[in-house]
């Protein structure tokens, strides 16, 4: 039986928690990779990832929406400054709460932005 199957079965709650589990490893992987991220301890990777994830599904789509425009002119190519934004969101919103998860510049946020999405497709896949 494929995992995701027996996702369905488990119910909504298991596949959050994988979702959760693939954004902590993509964001992980980034923070290692990318000099320009600092991730330390697991209540900041805890926390950063479910704040990321929450950034994503409410803040995400309103701009999405605004920039509609800007999308169509660049032919998407605009969403790789949005998925930067959105980690540079993160990065504020963690401050508020003093975790442990700073990006130095606006290149660190975008590199970021593409190997956290490009990780988390390649996992998505894997546990689909």
């Amino acid at each position: 039986m494929r995992l995701m199957e027996l996702a369905a079965e488990m119910g909504f709650v298991y596949r959050l928690i994988v979702r959760l589990a693939i954004n902590a490893a993509a964001i992980c992987v980034a923070a290692w990779a990318i000099s320009g991220i600092h991730l330390e301890g697991w209540k900041a990777i805890l926390l950063v990832t479910v704040i990321f994830g929450l950034v994503n599904a409410l803040i995400k789509p309103f701009v999405w929406v605004a920039s509609c425009c800007l999308q169509c002119l660049t032919l998407g190519l605009f969403t790789l400054v949005i998925n930067a934004a959105m980690l540079y969101l993160t990065e504020w919103f963690a401050g508020i709460w003093d975790l442990n998860f700073t990006i130095d510049n606006f290149l660190s946020a975008f590199l970021g932005a593409l190997l956290i999405s490009a990780v988390s497709f390649v996992l998505a896949k894997v546990f689909e």
